[in-house]
């Protein structure tokens, strides 16, 4: 990767005007090629690329649903090609079990002189870029084998924990949940995702490239853009933008109102809402709003940050009531009532 790419000194980032425009500038050039080499190969989903991407700099894990079909393998391989990391793929079916996820302690007989010991043999998940390929359809005990992994980037395998390198992205994929075959992902694992992305179906236009890229003697010539080390200091830089104290009060009052009989909740949302939203919610809308600034190539959170990602860091972090669902109300209806409902300054 050529010099001019290279991030500033962290040391010498926002220490002044010229150091945090250098830095954001030179940021927004890396992340505009990461967007070119990936629609190289990827037709549309330009939001689901960016919101991708935003997690990845904002240093969290990646749910995308979709119906089987629509690309969401491919993007999360397509990923693997433009970053410079060790990657691994783990195929959830209904007979994966917690050790071919994390790994197992083996026997292994020294040949000279016959003596036994148990020796570690470290599964996919000791990879920095792991893609968990249609995860709910693994039981809820192989699922369960990600949870200390996703929040602590350690594994515990025989009373010994190991820690992951880093930097440790975690993209999983999903089919509805309303498929056959499907077990739906508890509430704790679900929450260790920074977004749920949902992938929608191609238009028109899109479906006629993809039709033609592929049905043609059409190769697509992918090149690496970033390394660990580039990443882990854009994951600091984006930690360094900006957040106005009423910004992030803004984006905790969206989180309370979420709570039934919270000061903040929305009198005609509460029906709705069986289980608000996780701290976790408040930290993911902080984390993404930020590199979302960085993207723009602005150094402070605004309201519009706060908005953009609030479906996707929120949506899987709301237990809908049953009056919701028999009326047919969504997480993401929800959410939009909720950001319609609140004031940008508290009453």
């Amino acid at each position: 990767m050529p010099d001019t790419l290279q991030l500033p000194d962290l040391d010498l980032m926002f220490d002044d005007v010229k150091s945090a425009k250098t830095a954001c500038a030179s940021f927004r050039e890396v992340f505009t090629r990461l967007q070119h080499e990936i629609a190289k190969v990827i037709v549309g989903y330009e939001e689901i690329v960016d919101l991708t991407l935003t997690s990845l700099f904002a240093n969290g894990h990646v749910l995308l649903e979709g119906v089987p079909g629509l690309g969401k393998t491919l993007l999360v391989s397509t990923l693997g090609r433009v970053l410079t990391l060790s990657f691994s793929r783990i195929q959830f079916t209904p007979d994966l079990m917690p050790a071919d996820i994390t790994g197992t302690n083996v026997v292994v007989e020294d040949e000279a002189t016959g003596h036994r010991s148990f020796q570690f043999r470290p599964g996919p998940i000791f990879n920095q870029l792991v893609l968990a390929d249609e995860i709910n359809r693994a039981t809820p005990k192989s699922q369960s084998a990600l949870l200390e992994a996703m929040q602590e980037r350690t594994v515990t395998v025989g009373g010994v924990t190991r820690h992951l390198i880093t930097p440790f992205f975690v993209m999983a994929t999903q089919n509805p949940i309303e498929q056959e075959g499907t077990y739906p992902l508890p509430e704790a694992q679900l929450d260790r995702f920074l977004f749920k992305i949902v992938v929608p179906y191609s238009t028109r236009k899109e479906l006629n490239t993809i039709v033609s890229r592929t049905t043609k003697n059409i190769t697509d010539d992918v090149e690496p853009v970033l390394d660990g080390e580039y990443i882990l200091k854009a994951q600091q830089l984006a930690r360094r933008i900006v957040v106005a104290p009423h910004v992030q009060d803004y984006a905790i009052r969206l989180v309370l109102a979420s709570h039934p009989g919270s000061p903040h909740s929305c009198d005609k949302m509460n029906k709705y809402i069986h289980v608000g939203i996780s701290p976790r919610g408040a930290q993911a809308l902080i984390t993404g709003a930020k590199v979302r600034a960085l993207m723009d190539g602005r150094y402070a959170v605004s309201f519009r940050d706060i908005h953009d990602i609030a479906p996707s860091a929120l949506r899987h972090r709301i237990i809908r009531s049953f009056e919701a669902e028999s009326d047919g109300i969504t997480s993401d209806a929800i959410i939009e009532r909720l950001l319609e409902h609140l004031p940008h300054e508290p009453e």
